[in-house]
């Protein structure tokens, strides 16, 4: 078959239908980087185009309340920061991990009033410039463009507000919980709109909005059809009716949610949390026909590299049989995979992806 462009390839894949191959994209840690270079990846080309992998764009508006962004303290090891949503993070410089969440502006009802005050739709809040330098050239050479988005669950208890405090709030003030949802998502597409009514065009509507973890939920499939799913459904059917499909991360066990999302007509889930509890081949035998699925691939098998081939060539031929497939990890690279591991991963991934 010919050789296809990223964007012809995602096409395919949304549309369950086979091409020349899967795609094949990854998010590497930056700690990943740093090793690839040391190993001989020229620090003047992205890991995109060294390894081959398929070009995605992505383009994010700011719905932030903006509270100021500032250093507290920054050593040779780490640095504490404040946030645009008011949080205080304290981030490693040369090893990849969560951030520890020290501190959070909004803290109730009030500080939210406070923060929703200041999350308004600006056209200043758009990346104008990022658009205008790059956005012909995406078309021109085949990108997939995504836009993504910033609301939900994830976004409210991680970036925000703070896990344990969402959690009982959902249960004790579940209309707090779903007015800044809510917010978050309307601000957003409120922005989205101005960028659509400028003539740019995207593929696809990305957004993140973990809901599990090993082995189980942040919370039950009645929660979720109260709180959630109507917010996600509205992003997905408000990306449907301009033209995109849509495509949710949500890391963990999320296996009792995926027939809630495939009821809301989301197109593509990822990224299939192998370690969490999630069997990719069994999801794709039940609910392929339905949604895209994305990674699946044992993050934790990646720096050993007969172990991971044996992998791939026992769950790709499943998971892109008809279409709707997109090769990656089943979370990130993580520093324990070299280049030449990876590189191999890469060529494997195309020999066991091409139909």
């Amino acid at each position: 078959m010919k050789e296809m462009t990223s964007r012809e390839r995602f096409g395919r894949m949304f549309a369950h239908r086979e091409a020349d191959r899967v795609p094949i994209i990854d998010i590497p840690w930056q700690e990943t980087i740093e090793r690839w270079q040391a190993e001989g990846m020229p620090e003047g080309i992205g890991f995109v185009d060294f390894f081959g992998l398929d070009r995605v764009a992505e383009v994010m508006v700011d719905n932030s309340p903006r509270y100021l962004e500032k250093t507290l303290e920054e050593t040779g090891e780490y640095t504490i920061f404040t946030t645009a949503w008011g949080v205080t993070l304290k981030k490693w410089k040369h090893r990849e991990s969560t951030p520890a969440f020290l501190d959070f502006t909004i803290i109730d009802r009030d500080a939210w009033a406070k923060a929703e005050a200041l999350m308004q739709p600006d056209p200043e809040r758009i990346p104008w410039d990022l658009l205008k330098k790059n956005y012909r050239r995406w078309r021109e050479e085949g990108y997939w463009l995504q836009t993504n988005l910033w609301f939900g669950f994830d976004v409210a208890h991680s970036w925000a507000v703070g896990t344990e405090r969402l959690l009982i709030a959902m249960l004790e003030d579940p209309e707090w919980c779903v007015e800044m949802f809510n917010h978050y998502l309307d601000v957003n597409l409120a922005l989205l709109e101005m960028v659509l009514e400028q003539g740019y065009e995207f593929d696809s509507a990305f957004w993140w909005d973990d809901m599990g973890y090993k082995g189980s939920q942040f919370f039950s499939v009645e929660t979720y059809r109260e709180l959630l799913k109507p917010v996600h459904r509205r992003a997905v059917e408000w990306a449907h009716a301009r033209g995109m499909k849509t495509h949710l991360h949500s890391c963990g066990n999320v296996n009792p949610f995926i027939p809630e999302l495939i009821e809301i007509g989301l197109d593509a889930l990822n990224p299939m949390e192998v370690k969490a509890g999630m069997d990719p081949p069994a999801i794709k035998r039940r609910y392929g026909k339905d949604l895209v699925l994305h990674g699946g691939i044992n993050a934790v098998l990646w720096d050993d590299l007969a172990a991971i081939e044996a992998e791939m060539e026992r769950v790709l031929p499943v998971l892109k049989e008809g279409g709707g497939y997109i090769f990656s990890s089943d979370h990130s690279v993580p520093a324990s995979v070299s280049l030449e591991n990876f590189r191999s991963i890469v060529e494997k991934a195309k020999q066991l992806g091409a139909y």
